[in-house]
């Protein structure tokens, strides 16, 4: 329970207790190990081949599409048991009825599994991944998938395709609004709390689903930040920094993983054996089953390997287990089988694992587990879980900028003007990836000012620009209907009226930046400014001489120079779901003191990118002084706008020098670091303390530092609290260029503070 106090009379903040949370998932006993093996093989000994191909068959239901291709005859296909799931189907009453026809039609009686894109809540939608991931908080976002799942399952889901884990260095990248930034061991912490929130203590639980985890593997690593593109690099940066949060996934207990679109040392990673089989089953020890991802196994086709047949023999060879849309296995592995080009024991292996995933389910006791329509009535978003949503997003918002303390805004007296097309905008509050959100039901910035303020302040509104002006791009904007259009006033008018309100407003709050469709898959942008209708009303806006509150909505990093020298204070909100109105509102007015920390580097220019705080030196690293043949630019700086991990709050949070328990180590020792925090401003508030490592001298190149923890603490004022990290040997450990994973003996750097940048720091030698 957290309860803030202040010494400013308008912060009121409710203690709420966030609903209890589910313990990890524990692998299976060996005796159920057994017992669900017994009652598979058994199962397939009645199965004809049909029947088992027919299992790795995953089809879309329409309700949910995200390709070119979508399936036609589903009902004759289940009947025929060609179909072992389908996604985009969700509902009681259409689920059931997709149920009955396996479980009561077919000979064996096999129920489907029943998937869907569940990113970031279900029909209550919470912030973007890449917002809740800046809460720092797993408890927040742990709970944030334990209601996803609890309201996917009252419509009859037991499957969601989340968590997303790929890293991402690059802002042009539409889906960096998926995942959780660019560090890896933070990466897998959210990774981990988001599989144990979606599948409980047990996927046999009726409120539990099963996670898959995408995009395996590297996805986020995208040449020039585009869609579906190649990806190349070294095996050394795979397992560094790419791959750590998809292991995070499985040792959580992840029943399923998805095969991402992208190239793999050169081999697509839906055919890629060495992805598959010996790094995710081998090495890692994986017992789920793997599905493609839409239509990428006959998308393996253009990059060059072979036609439909050949790449769906690959597929199943390399280990991919169920086939998304493009019943490439369904038309082509017995013809396969026939000619020897894959074997029995080839697509034995692939139905196993997706029966295996259903018994584990539950599915074999209880086809109708999750088909519940008094749950679909009450668990559905209720006023607990929007409380819940409220509660993330005001935890997700970074305090980028706050000149002279302008905020928190004063609760009643004066007079403030609300501009902007995201200021009165239900439909962009929910973000990227809300197939069951129903924007109609959000709530406005602007309807959460009033909620917060009432009659107390005299609140205007002007529109003052479109998202966008540029046809074309609203084209590309508009994959849905209606999503972005053009206002029926001019830019210059509605310019105007923007003015107008700001010069009888004390304070003027812009609500700017992207809309829905801006992020997201196949969302990529090469310029990731705020668009130029924005930036000229934002312009006009800086000339009355009135103060500028920028409420950024935004699903990547974006380029805020101008912004960052003009506006008197910035708080990004990225799409802050179902609730954002209220928590906006929240925030503004010092309901919540923000917390949040940024898990994306903001560059000053998208000629930065990529750009990360984890990066390797040079060998002619740029420091103070002479620029030339130094690893610099000649037209900006190196360093970024906004470093990963900043983030403000409305107090001041003071550190103290590092005091080590001693800094001279050996073996398996334990250090303590400790600082000493204080809150040294006039509102009580949250701080989340982060913990860095650097290792100087290496076998080979390492990082500038590294996170390695952070602990959040909240502070009254004045109070101080000391936080203390325990530091072992596992937190010095890296690949080596055998890919071997341990730590070397030498000089470490031990580095606390604020955000990646501002640290305290302290040298240790720690031998082996």
């Amino acid at each position: 329970m957290k309860i803030f106090f202040t010494n400013k009379p308008f912060l009121n903040i409710a203690a709420v207790a966030l609903l209890a949370l589910p313990m990890p998932v524990f692998a299976q006993t060996p005796t159920a190990d057994a017992e669900m093996n017994a009652f598979v093989t058994t199962l397939m000994k009645k199965m004809t081949i049909d029947e088992k191909i027919g299992q790795l068959n995953l089809v879309t239901g329409g309700m949910a599409i995200t390709g070119s291709v979508t399936n036609n005859g589903i009902d004759n296909g289940i009947t025929k048991g060609q179909i072992g799931g389908i996604f985009g189907l969700y509902g009681t009453e259409n689920v059931r009825k997709a149920q009955d026809a396996a479980v009561k039609t077919t000979r064996l009686h096999i129920p489907l599994i029943f998937g869907l894109d569940v990113i970031h809540g279900h029909r209550t939608i919470f912030p973007i991944p890449l917002g809740m991931s800046a809460t720092w908080d797993l408890g927040i976002i742990q709970n944030s998938a334990h209601i996803a799942a609890k309201e996917a399952t009252a419509e009859g889901l037991n499957w969601v395709f989340s968590p997303m884990v790929d890293i991402a260095r690059d802002a042009r990248w539409g889906r960096i609004s998926e995942g959780s930034g660019e560090d890896p061991w933070l990466g897998g912490q959210i990774a981990g709390a988001m599989v144990r929130g979606y599948q409980g203590t047990s996927m046999k639980n009726a409120d539990a689903v099963m996670a898959c985890v995408k995009h395996f593997a590297l996805y986020g690593g995208a040449e020039a930040g585009r869609e579906y593109n190649t990806v190349d690099m070294s095996r050394l940066r795979m397992y560094q920094d790419y791959l750590p949060p998809y292991k995070a996934a499985l040792d959580a207990g992840a029943g399923s993983f998805m095969s991402s679109f992208n190239v793999v040392d050169g081999v697509p990673a839906t055919t890629n054996r060495w992805l598959l089989t010996d790094l995710l089953r081998n090495q890692w020890g994986f017992k789920g089953f793997v599905v493609s991802d839409y239509t990428a196994v006959n998308e393996v086709s253009n990059h060059g390997l072979g036609d439909l047949q050949q790449v769906s023999a690959l597929a199943l060879k390399a280990g991919l287990d169920m086939d998304m849309v493009g019943e490439g296995f369904l038309s082509t592995l017995k013809k396969s089988l026939n000619e020897k080009k894959v074997t029995i024991a080839d697509i034995d292996l692939a139905c196993r694992r997706v029966l295996e995933a259903k018994y584990k389910l539950g599915l074999f006791d209880n086809p109708y587990k999750s088909i519940n329509p008094e749950k679909e009535k009450t668990d559905v978003f209720t006023d607990e879980n929007r409380k819940a949503a409220r509660i993330a997003a005001e935890h997700s918002f970074v305090l980028l900028k706050n000149t002279n303390q302008i905020l928190p805004l004063k609760k009643s007296g004066g007079s403030i003007a609300v501009v902007g097309p995201l200021g009165d905008n239900k439909r962009d509050m929910l973000g990227t990836w809300v197939i069951a959100g129903e924007w109609e039901k959000s709530v406005s910035v602007l309807e959460g000012i009033k909620h917060v303020v009432g009659d107390n302040v005299k609140v205007s509104y002007a529109k003052g620009s479109n998202i966008t002006d540029d046809t074309t791009f609203i084209k590309r904007l508009n994959f849905g209907p209606g999503m972005v259009g053009l206002d029926a006033k001019s830019p210059d008018e509605m310019i105007d009226d923007a003015v107008k309100a700001a010069k009888k407003a004390d304070v003027v709050v812009a609500v700017v930046g992207e809309s829905q469709s801006m992020s997201g898959e196949s969302s990529s942008r090469s310029d990731i400014s705020i668009p130029e209708s924005q930036r000229k009303m934002l312009k006009a806006l800086y000339l009355t001489g009135k103060p500028v509150v920028i409420v950024l909505f935004n699903g990547r990093p974006l380029t805020l120079t101008t912004e960052n020298e003009n506006a008197a204070a910035i708080l990004d909100v990225w799409a802050p779901g179902t609730e954002a109105g209220n928590a906006v509102a929240d925030v503004l007015f010092g309901n919540y003191n923000p917390s949040g920390k940024l898990t994306t580097t903001f560059p000053r220019s998208v000629g930065q990118i990529p750009i990360y705080y984890n990066h390797l030196n040079t060998g002619r690293p740029y420091s103070d002084g002479p620029t030339k043949f130094k690893s610099n630019y000649l037209d900006i700086s190196n360093d970024p706008l906004f470093p990963f991990g900043y983030g403000l709050s409305y107090s001041k949070f003071n550190y103290s020098n590092i005091k080590l328990s001693k800094t001279k180590l050996k073996g398996n020792e334990t250090l303590t670091a400790t600082v000493t925090v204080t809150n040294a401003g006039t509102y009580a508030g949250e701080e989340t303390v982060q913990l860095y490592i650097s290792d100087p001298v290496a076998s080979v190149s390492r990082a500038v530092k590294e996170l390695k923890g952070f602990k959040k603490v909240m502070l009254q004022i004045g109070e101080k609290k000391d936080v203390t990290f325990n530091i072992t040997p596992a937190q010095l450990k890296f690949y080596n260029s055998q890919l071997k994973y341990d730590w070397e003996p030498g000089e470490f750097g031990i580095q606390i503070g604020t955000n990646s940048t501002d640290v305290k720091t302290a040298q240790i030698q720690w031998e082996k």
